[in-house]
C-alpha cells in the first residue's frame, strides 16, 4: 500500500520560512518523480515544483521560483519543499504527489500523478 504523508505546515508571518516534508512508503521511491502542489480555498489545485527521479533535476512554477526549493533524499524515501520569503498568497493546503515516468518531461498537471498525500496547511499572515 502506497502512502505519502506530509508534515511541516503551520502558521508563519510574511517573509518567514517553512520546510515541508513528505515521507513515502510502499513504492520504489528512487524510481518516481515527485511533485508538490497546492490548493487555496475556492481555487483549483496548482503546480508548485517537481523533481525527477533521475539526476534530481527540478522545475518550478514561476510564482515560487527563487523562493522555494524542492529536494529529495532517496535513502529516506522523502521529498522536501523549503519555502523562503513566504507571502500571504502562498497560503494553501500543500500536497505531495508521486508519478512513475521514463520521460524527460516535467509533469506539472495533477492528473499526471498517481499517488497523493493528505495535505498539510500552510498559512502566511501579513
Amino acid at each position: 500500500q502506497v502512502q505519502l504523508v506530509e508534515s511541516g505546515g503551520g502558521l508563519v508571518q510574511a517573509g518567514g520560512f517553512l520546510r515541508l516534508s513528505c515521507a513515502t512508503s510502499g513504492l520504489t521511491f528512487s524510481s518516481f518523480d515527485m511533485g508538490w502542489f497546492r490548493q487555496a480555498p475556492g481555487k483549483e489545485r496548482e503546480f508548485v515544483a517537481t523533481i525527477k527521479w533521475s539526476r534530481g533535476s527540478t522545475f518550478y512554477a514561476d510564482s515560487v521560483k527563487g523562493r522555494f526549493t524542492i529536494s529529495r533524499d532517496d535513502a529516506k524515501n522523502t521529498v522536501y519543499l523549503q519555502m523562503n520569503s513566504l507571502r500571504p498568497e502562498d497560503t494553501a493546503v500543500y500536497y505531495c504527489a508521486a508519478t512513475r515516468t521514463i520521460t524527460s518531461y516535467y509533469y506539472t498537471v495533477p492528473n499526471q500523478y498517481n499517488y497523493w498525500g493528505q495535505g498539510t496547511q500552510v498559512t502566511v499572515s501579513s
